[in-house]
């Protein structure tokens, strides 16, 4: 914007003609904020007697139009309007000189310009079939006509008008109205002279006369909280990562060793941002051997203390630690260092915020309009109208968008229970079946269906994984035959069985043995994530290793036992961070992981250090034997040795990879000896070989060792099995 001298001289020449009067209800409606086409009523419009200029400038001394260098002044109409007409032929290039206390600029008027969505856009977003959503709504700066600007819309289709409010307009939105493109609900403005960093949110006018302020749904960049507005943003990032992104479908998920740190970023390193995360975390998590890293939501969010999981903006990187471009660089760090990223992504609910989705032009928009469907009983929030087209489009995007934008390698999906079945957490009567008489939510399931299904066609390599806590038949089905598409789903039923076998007395456990047996009855229905996550040590569940019973030397044995034993079973795993070097305290977001534990000269030396020991070489054994992830979702890699043996609290089962190589995991959960322990083996493997111990003192234990190899004997071999602890033996010593 070029500042010009105010005292240049007025243009010679007759006095132009007198503008019409604005139609008066056009006007009210207009200064009202309640106008479906301002450029209608302002920019340039051929009248009789020649080009009809009308500005809308609150607060200006003055407004001219400048056309081949001469200058015109507009009229002042009053209440910031400004009109004249020039006997001129056809309209013609101009520019707007805005005059305010001291200043005048040059200024192009945003009115003069043609829509700069397109019809294909337009059409795609009424069929909800734009893949590509966040490129057509929100804030997109572009070069428009020739100018240089950003393009504004967003989708309000109950809304009387839509006006843009920026810092540089002092939050008012009385001078950009933007005008309707019809029955896509889609609202439209170019802004020339406008670009990246500008704040910004949209004043609407609801049909019932209400006004009000709201944060870009479709927001790639927001402030930081408590602050609300919206940030026009441009990436400018350039990815090093092709090599990952070119190979990292090569092997399908389920095939493939998988192993997840689940890490809540802010508390991590408590204070780091993405830049900063980016120099730490991949050097870690690749040091202990996680195959992936999995993220609790990044998406933007307004309350600090919070784990993210009420999000006001689906499309916008947390602020608190910094830009999108921040983001993709902690990102490509990962991928460099051979780490996969799966981020948390939460389309169940939305909070009821007033400056966000909520009622967001006014009605019910990205909620059902039957209030009973739209309160989320557990957690105060909104749910989504998984059956409005618009609101579909809009969360597949997102999920497409997280993939493509930002590279990551995999979505988790939060909550998938609460979205599937009508009755979740509703008594009789607080919930209506649907057509068929069922509790299932077809729409939801739908949805879902559509999600995954576009996202694994956009995006080779990218898993999907269900976090849903039921029967549901077909998570992970294909969506062709029928399932709802996901690649894997947490077993939240091992989870539950097995903390509540570990928690017991090892006396007591006998009378629970089927708790640590009952998942193989049903370990190749789904495609399954054995997690160990967040929601189970905190809010007074204890952290894992607390859950232990014993004096403290049993607790981290039983600790160590237990994870030896999920790195064994059939599925993948996750761990919440912290409980890799057996913290005891529960997870506080504030605080994060108590990492002083791991200083040198705290406790004895295999206190803590031990069992990150132990994880690291779970992880470097897991991963370099095809017979723990090869067949994960195949019933034959998988064969009982010992299931009934609840009077010792002992199991023992062997895996198989696709060359029928074994390797046999054997635990004893109870805290003696047991010496001269018989068991039947196959009789097609000479010697079995000690592979990985948690019994062996580096890692805190007793050091009760199997240092020689061990041959079969009639089909059986004969152990020592150590004291709460679990023994990996295979038919090769590493």
């Amino acid at each position: 914007m070029a500042l010009r001298d105010t005292s240049l001289p007025e243009s010679a020449g007759p006095r132009p003609p007198v503008a019409p009067a604005l139609d008066p209800a056009d006007r009210g409606r207009l200064l009202a904020g309640a106008h479906h086409d301002p450029h209608a009523l302002l920019g340039a419009h051929p009248v009789p007697g020649g080009v009809l200029f009308r500005a809308l400038r609150p607060f200006a001394r003055s407004v001219a139009v400048l056309v081949d260098g001469r200058r015109t002044p507009l009229v002042s109409e009053g209440d910031g309007l400004f009109a004249a007409v020039l006997p001129l032929t056809a309209v013609p290039a101009y520019t707007l000189l805005v005059a305010y206390e001291g200043d005048e600029s040059e200024v192009h008027d945003p009115y003069r310009f043609l829509p700069a969505l397109g019809d294909l856009d337009l059409h795609l977003i009424r069929e909800g079939r734009h893949e590509q959503l966040w490129k057509a709504l929100g804030a997109e700066p572009m070069t428009h006509q020739g100018v240089s600007g950003t393009r504004f819309t967003v989708w309000a289709p109950n809304a009387q008008g839509v006006r843009l409010a920026a810092d540089f307009t002092y939050w008012d939105g009385t001078a950009f109205p933007m005008r309707s493109l019809g029955s896509s609900g889609v609202w439209e403005l170019f802004l020339p002279g406008v670009g990246e960093g500008t704040r910004y949110k949209f004043e609407i006018t609801s049909r019932h006369g209400d006004r009000f302020l709201k944060a870009d749904p479709m927001a790639r960049c927001a402030e930081v909280p408590p602050d609300t507005a919206s940030i026009v943003h441009a990436s400018h990032y350039e990815w090093d990562d092709a090599e990952w992104m070119a190979h990292r479908g090569d092997v399908p998920v389920h095939v493939a060793p998988f192993s997840v740190y689940e890490v809540h970023l802010p508390s991590w390193r408590p204070g780091l941002t993405f830049r900063q995360l980016a120099e730490v975390l991949p050097a870690y998590v690749s040091d202990l051997g996680f195959t992936h890293v999995e993220f609790m939501p990044v998406a933007q969010h307004p309350f600090s203390g919070s784990w993210g999981y009420q999000i006001t903006g689906f499309y916008a990187p947390a602020a608190r630690l910094g830009t999108p471009d921040d983001f993709k660089y902690l990102v490509d760090a990962l991928h460099r260092a051979g780490i996969g990223v799966i981020v948390d992504w939460v389309p169940a609910h939305f909070p009821k915020d007033d400056w966000a989705l909520a009622r967001f032009d006014g009605d019910p928009l990205y909620e059902p309009g039957n209030a009973q469907r739209a309160e989320h009983p557990d957690w105060g929030t909104f749910e989504f109208d998984f059956g409005r087209t618009e609101v579909r489009n809009f969360l597949v995007a997102n999920a497409v968008y997280w993939c493509e934008e930002f590279h990551v390698d995999g979505l988790r999906v939060d909550a998938v229970a609460s979205m599937l079945y009508l009755d979740y957490s509703r008594d009789s009567g607080q919930w209506t079946p649907n057509v068929f008489g069922g509790r299932e939510d077809l729409d939801a399931k739908a949805f879902l269906q559509e999600m995954n299904a576009t996202v694994y066609r956009r995006n080779p390599g990218v898993v999907t994984i269900a976090e849903e806590s039921t029967a549901w038949e077909g998570v992970t089905r294909p969506t062709e035959s029928g399932g709802l598409g996901f690649g894997l789903k947490w077993n939240m039923g091992w989870m539950h069985d097995s903390l509540e076998y570990i928690a017991k007395e090892p006396v007591h456990r006998k009378y629970h043995h089927h708790e640590m047996t009952f998942s193989m009855v049903y370990a190749y229905s789904e495609n399954y994530v054995l997690p160990i996550s967040h929601d189970e040590v905190v809010h007074g569940k204890q952290a894992l290793v607390s859950k232990m019973p014993g004096d403290w030397w049993q607790r981290r044995a039983n600790h160590r036992a237990y994870l030896a034993f999920m790195w064994a079973h059939p599925g993948k795993q996750l761990l919440f961070m912290g409980q890799e070097f057996a913290q005891g305290a529960e997870w506080s977001e504030e605080h994060g992981p108590e990492w002083w534990l791991l200083d040198e000269g705290y406790g004895p030396e295999a206190d803590h250090r031990g069992v990150r020991d132990l994880v690291r070489d779970l992880n470097t054994r897991y991963r370099a034997t095809p017979a723990l992830w090869q067949r994960d979702t195949d019933p034959g890699g998988f064969r009982w040795v010992l299931c009934d043996a609840a009077e010792d609290n002992v199991f023992a089962f062997l895996r198989y990879d696709a060359e029928g190589v074994p390797l046999l995991a054997v635990s004893n959960f109870s805290p003696v000896v047991r010496h001269d322990y018989r068991m039947a083996v196959p009789d097609d493997v000479p010697v079995w070989y000690e592979t990985l111990n948690t019994d062996d003192m580096r890692y805190g234990g007793s050091d009760v060792r199997l240092l020689d190899g061990i041959k079969p004997e009639n089909g059986e071999i004969t152990l020592t099995l150590p004291p709460l602890a679990t023994v990996w033996l295979t038919p090769t010593s590493v």
